[in-house]
């Protein structure tokens, strides 16, 4: 069993920057693909950015956040650049078995408890 843990989250103006952390107990994150997802009220939750053996990025966030894994400290983190304030959200990280599509969130198997990110003046 994998066990995830966001961090990271907060308050940030529009046009700034936050990163979020994962950070996995019980396996590591090399043998997974890892996704991120958000969720904001009353919406459903979307792919926002994926690693395994490549990355891969929803279009609304393309060249504005970057996915990467530490394999040393077993985290995927998610850098997120010029954040808006449609990018307001829940924001979740999960693990799936390597070499399958990154978009679908019933594929995933273990999911962290979320944390808060909040783009606002």
């Amino acid at each position: 069993q994998v066990q995830l843990v966001e961090s990271g989250g907060g308050l940030v103006q529009p046009g700034g920057s936050l990163r979020l952390s994962c950070a996995a107990s019980g396996r590591t994150f090399s043998n997974y693909n890892t996704g991120w997802f958000r969720q904001a009220p009353g919406k459903e939750r979307e792919f926002v950015a994926g690693i395994g053996w490549t990355t891969n990025y929803a279009d609304s966030v393309k060249g504005r956040f970057t996915v990467s894994r530490d394999n040393a400290k077993n985290t995927v983190d998610l850098q997120m650049n010029s954040l808006k304030p449609e990018d307001t959200a829940v924001y979740y990280c999960a693990v799936k078995p390597l070499g399958s599509s990154y978009h679908l969130a019933s594929t995933y198997f273990s999911w962290g408890q979320g944390t808060q990110v909040t783009v606002s003046s």
